[in-house]
This record gives C-alpha cells, structure tokens and sequence, in this order.
C-alpha cells in the first residue's frame, strides 16, 4: 500500500525505440554522447535534426481556480498556460477576442507581426473546443514557435481564439492539452496539425517521450518533458505502471480503435480497508471494468453515484448536500481512502487530501471528495487528480506511471487537526434535510463498438517514432535508465566570515512580462542566466553588504553538465 497523500503520476507514450547514439545493448539505448564533448547547447535547444535530443523542466503554479499552469512561449511572447491531460489542444485567447473574458488576461496580440507565425488558409481554418462544463472556446487554427519548459517546437498548431465564455484567471491565457490526438479538435480541422506532446514524441525532438508532473496543492510544482524529475522521484523503481486503455472509435471517425484519454483501469476503492469492487456504466466495452480518467485540468476527484455512494456509507453520519453531487462527512474524520489500478497496487489519501473545508453554516460538517457525476458517455466512471502526480509517455502501449511521494508510515492526522493553518472554510451552509441520490437515465455509448477496443492492444499509429527504443515494456521495465532532470538545486554560499552556508531551493516561475511581444512597451525578456560548470560567480547582494559566492553542484542540477539554465539570477 502507498500513501497518495503526495503522488506523482507518470504518463508514457511508448514506441519500438532506438536511439542514434547507442550504449552497449545490455545497457539500452541511450544517448552515450557526453554533453561535455559536444556542442554546448543549453537543455531543450536540440532540435529533433541534431543527434542531441531534447528534455527540460518548468515550474507549475496553481491558479486560484484549483488548476495548475507552466509559463510558456508562443513567438518569444510569455503566456501562462493551463495543463490539461483531459484535452489535447492548445489554445491562446488572442486580441481578436474582445469579451470581458478575454480581456481580463493577457492576449495573443494578432497586430504584431511575429517572424514565426504561419497562417494556415489565411486564418479561416476554424476551430471550437467543448468542455464538460459547458464552457467552451472558437476561432482559428495557426502554426507559431511554441517553447515549453525549455523544449522548443517550430510550428505547432494552435488555436486563436477569437470567442470564448471560459473563466479565465491569475493571468493565465488559455490551456495546454496533454492528450491523444483523437481527442483534438485542431487536428480534425487542419492537416498535420498534431497536439502538442505527440508532436514531440513523433517528430523524435524528446529525448524519451515522456512528459512527468508533480503538483501540490500549496506550493509550486514540476512540469518535465523528456525526462523525469528525480527531484521529486527519488526512486524510479517504486513507480507503479499502468497501460492505458484503447477506446473503440467515434462513430466513423477511422476504422480502428486507439487511444483517446489518459485513463487506466480501477480494480477497487476502499474506505479504512472495507473495500468496494467499482461497478462501471458500460461493463460490455470496457470487459467489466471501471475507467478512471487521470485529468490535471479538472480540480477534485469525481465518481459515479452507484461508487460514491457506496463509499460515503463507510462514512458515519455523512450526507449529500447539494444536487451537484457533493457530499459532507464529520470534520473530525480519521479514515483513509483508498484507490487500487491495474494489478491491485494501493494508493491512500489521507483527510487533508480529500476533506475540501467545513462549510461555515455547519462548522461540524466537511464537504469532501470524491463528488458524485452522472453517466457519462465516453464510459469514464472516475475522474482523478492527485495532490502530487507525475506523468509519463511512451509506447508500448502507452503507459501511466504512479509514484507515491509521501511516508507511508506516518502516522494519519484527522482534518481537524490541521484546518486552522488551511483557512479553507466553505461560505456556505447546508440543508437542514437529507436529499434523496438522484436518479438518472444511461446515455448511448458514445463509441462504436462494432470495433473493438482490446486492453494491451498497440496502435502504432498513434505511438512515438520509432527512432526511440522502448524502455517501459511490460516484461522488462528499465526506469531507471530514462533521462533524468531535477527541479532543485543546492546552493553553497560562503559567508564574511567564511562558513559555508548549504540550502536546497526549487525552481520558480521567471519573471516575464505576459502577452507582449519583445521590443514592444514595457516587454521583458525572461530572466536568464548560464552557469558554467565548477566556475562560479561573485555577485553583491546589495551594494553595502559583503559579495558572496555561490555555485550549483552536479550532484544536484541534471539538466546539463556544462551550462545549466536558471529561472531567475540574483
């Protein structure tokens, strides 16, 4: 069993992989090149034309919303961008869109002319997004240099978003969708117009593809491509890995099955160890089976009634409160609950994890996670997001990885215990009655099933190039050889007296001017600085004070020997 209470979640998009520059094959195949005899290119610079492949790593930041978002760049301009692996486009609300929703953040200024923007059939490729809230995006399709977590791609497809009624918020401009790319809408409307991280994994510019997040709820996180953060695992072997599942095509979108979401088989839930077998909406297409959809872009966890149900009832003197499906249990509740994937490994939530805050009519009463959802007709009965997850993609087939961060031998801390240094009280006060579940009708499958879908099944297709050799597959996991990054850092000062001072710091969000070009009034190039490798530099933290030197030790910082590539100097 793993306590989840801090869990990073891997997702994998495997392949038949091989890479140019081999080790021996007893070693696999990885890049044997060392950076200190090649090009002293800074991490992410490589371009899938070199022999040196790609990785990086950028901070994430949670938005007041609940969702996590990464600073990215779309022609040298510095947005902040939405992480979503529930959908797979990328989109920017541009200056074309002049509602009180977009203009309440930064834009895409569509009057500056950037020397990377390609118009696909002058900007009348049309595009609109959907969203299972009712929320939705439109306008145009366009290619633009995008740089994420210091990973460049040369014309990404994108959508301009010229309407929206998404409530957009902490400056940040639209969402970037992690997913397959069945799931785009961009890629229906225009040709080789891949979703992001495919785009990477196919045009071989990573150098594994694989995509790693680790999100908290109060402090920033990692967002890693091509490598995973050992800052956060520390042990590749612990990982637990999961195939993601094969969905049957939409209607006669194409005539074979393939992957659609970032979604994995849930063997069983428990509360306090009373376990419960999942009973899934549609048990034909998914072989008896719940699917449980690992989502970054939707705040929460959210079940099928027919699941949360049942879970609740281990929960003295619990209730539903609202027709939305939340639910209330005891603040002062100790029980842990449990979630079990693929071969039965265990992960745990702690209360801190799942309790949301007392409600401030009903002291006494929490409202929790999981929330209750009505049948949803992709056949996705949970939606799970985990206060520190980390993904991965290969293809193998492609795979999720969950790694459990916390001590699963602490001990377990009631809500209560810990609330008042949380500040999460809910304004809201609950029903004096005790609402009755709500019934509701099963939509049609929304899947042709005249196709089957079969779990395991290798849709090359839609898998990474074969350029890659395959490190994750199911008879022989080689994790740990997978390029590695770290978003920490040790610092070694030297103070007036001489004593070294050692602290590790993490990596932070740069400081950037959002949504205008460079050049333009008031732009600000991202703050930059280069390091090299067991030199060092004397900078005066003020003017008055002593100099004091720092140095940054390879032990700690993987991203390159020879340079390594700061979010802020000081």
């Amino acid at each position: 069993m793993n306590r989840l209470a801090t869990v990073v979640l891997f997702l994998v998009l495997n392949f038949a992989l091989q890479f140019k520059n081999a080790l021996a094959a007893s070693t696999y195949n990885l890049p044997s090149t060392s950076l200190q005899d090649g090009p002293t290119l800074l991490a992410g610079q490589a371009s899938n034309l070199t022999a040196l492949n790609a990785f990086g790593i950028s901070p994430v930041s949670i938005a007041v919303d609940g969702t996590y978002y990464v600073v990215l760049q779309a022609g040298q301009i510095s947005f902040r961008a939405a992480l979503d692996t529930g959908s797979a486009d990328f989109w920017l609300t541009s200056t074309e869109c002049t509602n009180s929703t977009c203009m309440s953040v930064p834009r895409y200024p569509l009057t500056y002319d950037s020397p990377t923007f390609v118009s696909i059939n002058n900007n009348e490729t049309t595009f609109t997004v959907d969203y299972a809230d009712g929320t939705g995006a439109s306008g145009f399709v366009a290619r633009e240099t995008v740089e994420v977590a210091n990973v460049t791609v040369a014309n990404q497809a994108f959508g301009v978003v010229t309407d929206s009624n998404i409530t957009l918020v902490s400056e940040v401009s639209g969402i970037l969708g992690l997913g397959f790319s069945r799931q785009s809408e961009i890629s229906a409307s225009a040709a080789n117009a891949t979703p992001f991280f495919s785009t990477l994994a196919q045009q071989g510019i990573l150098d594994y593809p694989i995509f790693g997040l680790s999100l908290t709820r109060n402090a920033t996180g990692t967002f890693a491509l091509g490598a995973v953060d050992v800052s956060v695992v520390q042990n590749v072997s612990q990982v637990v890995w999961n195939e993601v599942v094969p969905f049957s095509p939409v209607g006669t979108q194409t005539n074979t099955s393939g992957y659609f979401y970032w979604a994995i088989r849930m063997s069983s839930f428990a509360v306090n160890g009373t376990q419960y077998t999942p009973q899934p909406t549609y048990p034909g297409p998914s072989d008896n089976s719940s699917v449980a959809l690992l989502d970054v872009g939707t705040p929460g966890l959210y079940g099928p009634y027919q699941d949360v149900t049942r879970l609740y009832s281990s929960f003295p003197s619990s209730r539903l409160v609202d027709e939305s499906g939340q639910w209330a249990i005891p603040c002062d509740s100790s029980a842990t609950i449990s979630f079990s994937f693929g071969d039965g490994t265990t992960f745990v939530l702690e209360p801190t994890d799942y309790i949301i805050g007392p409600a401030e009519g009903n002291p006494d009463l929490c409202l929790s996670w999981p929330q209750a959802a009505p049948p949803s007709a992709d056949g996705v009965d949970w939606l799970l997001v985990f206060p520190c997850s980390y993904g991965i993609d290969d293809q193998e087939p492609p795979m999720i990885g969950l790694y459990p961060c916390n001590n699963a031998s602490a001990p377990v801390q009631p809500f209560s215990v810990v609330e008042s240094s949380l500040s999460v009280t809910i304004a809201t006060t609950l029903p004096n009655f005790v609402l009755s579940t709500p019934t509701y009708t099963t939509p049609s499958y929304a899947f042709n099933t005249s196709v089957p879908a079969v779990y395991g099944e290798i849709v090359q297709s839609e898998l990474a190039t074969s350029t890659y050799s395959p490190l994750m597959g199911t008879l022989a996991v080689n994790a740990t050889a997978l390029p590695q990054v770290t978003g920490a850092y040790t610092l070694f000062v030297t103070n007036a007296n001489g004593a070294v001072v050692t602290s590790t710091s993490h990596i932070s969000q740069p400081s950037v001017t959002l949504g205008v070009p460079p050049g333009w009034s008031g732009a600000a190039s991202r703050s930059l600085c280069v390091i090299p490798f067991m030199e060092y530099s004397d900078r005066s933290l003020h003017p008055d004070t002593e100099h004091y030197t720092f140095f940054i030790t390879l032990s700690t910082c993987h991203l390159n020997p020879n340079f390594i590539r700061c979010s802020s100097c000081t």
